[in-house]
C-alpha cells in the first residue's frame, strides 16, 4: 500500500498527497482523490485533514483510504490531525488588537498541547509612536511565547515566519478579518486565496475560508488555513485545568496553601501574590478570572 497525508476533505472525498514512510510530502506531486473504506464509518472513525494514511489506487485513477496511522495530536476545532504548531494571527489595526481573545486562543492551544506562535499583522497600519504594541510583545515574550510582527503589504516578518513553518503541519487561527489569507498569499505567491473585506462598522471581516485544507509550502511545511472564529467556548476544558493553561501561573501554583486552589480568593495563594507583586500581568490574571466564571456558567447551563 501507498502512504500519504490527507490535505483536504470535501463532500465525502479525501485528497491524499503522497508521503512515503510518513515523511515530508512531495509538493510537486498531485493529491489523489480517495474514498474511505466503509469500516471507518462502522467504527465511528472519521479521517481528518493531517492524517497520515495508507491507501490503494483504483482503476479509475482514484484511491481508497485503507488505514489511518496513529495520530500525534488531534484538534476538535478545527478538525486537524498531527499539527504541532498553532499560529495565532491577530491584527494591530483594522480590527484593533483583541487581547482577551488572544488569551482565550492561548488557553485552547495550551490545552491541546501545541506550540504557539503569536503573529501580529498589519504593522504598516499601526502608529509607531504607540508604545502599547511594544509592551504587548514584551509581555508575551516574557511568558515564553514567540511573537512575530508582520506586514503582508510590505513583506515584513515573512522570512522569519516562513522559516518557523518549515517541516511542520501548522494551524492558522485567529479573529476573522485579521489578514490570515493575505498572510498566506504573501508566504506563497500564486496561492491567491480569497481575502475578505473589513466592515468598518463592526470592525471584523467576513469569513473567507469555508473548509479545512492543508496548503503546501515550498519548504516542507503545511499550513491549515482554518475558518476564523469570533468566539470560542470552554466545553472541552475542565475548570481545574484552566490555571495550568496560563503558563506563568505554573511556577507559583505549586506553592499555594490549599490543594485545588482556584487562585481567586484563597489565603496563601501564590498566584494572587505574584499578581500583586507584578510578576503576573494584571491583564492575564483578569482574563483568567473572566474565563473561570464563563466556564462555571457554561457547566451550570449544560
Amino acid at each position: 500500500m501507498l502512504e500519504g497525508v490527507i490535505i483536504k476533505a470535501l463532500s465525502g472525498y479525501y485528497y491524499v498527497k503522497p508521503a512515503p514512510g510518513r515523511g515530508t510530502p512531495d509538493t510537486n506531486v498531485s493529491a489523489v482523490q480517495c474514498r474511505a473504506r466503509g469500516v471507518f464509518k462502522k467504527r465511528g472513525i472519521t479521517p481528518l485533514v493531517g492524517d497520515y494514511v495508507k491507501y490503494t489506487l483504483t482503476e479509475n485513477g482514484e484511491g481508497t483510504v485503507e488505514e489511518i496511522l496513529p495520530r500525534d495530536t488531534e484538534l476538535i476545532r478545527p478538525p486537524v490531525a498531527n499539527a504541532h504548531l498553532a499560529v495565532l494571527v491577530f491584527s494591530l489595526k483594522e480590527p484593533d488588537m483583541n487581547v482577551q481573545l488572544l488569551d482565550k486562543f492561548l488557553v485552547h492551544i495550551e490545552q491541546a498541547g501545541l506550540q504557539a506562535v503569536i503573529c501580529l499583522t498589519k504593522m504598516d497600519l499601526a502608529d509607531e509612536s504607540d508604545d502599547r504594541y511594544a509592551q504587548l510583545v514584551r509581555l508575551y515574550e516574557s511568558i515564553g511565547y514567540e511573537v512575530i510582527i508582520t506586514s503582508s503589504r510590505q513583506g515584513t516578518g515573512m522570512d522569519r515566519l516562513k522559516q518557523r513553518l518549515a517541516g511542520e503541519i501548522s494551524v492558522f487561527s485567529g479573529q476573522s478579518g485579521v489578514g490570515k489569507s493575505s498572510l498566506l498569499n504573501a508566504l506563497l505567491p500564486g496561492l491567491e486565496l480569497e481575502t475578505g473585506i473589513i466592515s468598518m462598522k463592526l470592525g471584523r471581516g467576513k469569513h473567507t475560508t469555508r473548509h479545512v485544507e492543508l496548503i503546501p509550502l515550498d519548504n516542507g511545511g503545511f499550513v491549515s488555513d482554518t475558518p476564523g472564529f469570533s468566539q470560542l467556548d470552554f466545553l472541552e476544558i475542565g475548570v481545574e485545568e484552566l490555571s495550568d493553561c496560563f503558563r506563568e501561573f505554573r511556577e507559583y501554583a505549586g506553592g499555594c496553601k490549599f490543594r485545588g486552589c482556584t487562585h481567586t480568593h484563597e489565603p496563601g495563594c501564590q498566584v494572587i501574590r505574584a499578581k500583586e507583586e507584578g510578576d503576573i500581568a494584571e491583564s492575564r490574571y483578569t482574563h483568567y478570572v473572566q474565563f473561570l466564571e464563563e466556564m462555571k456558567d457554561k457547566k451550570r447551563r449544560y
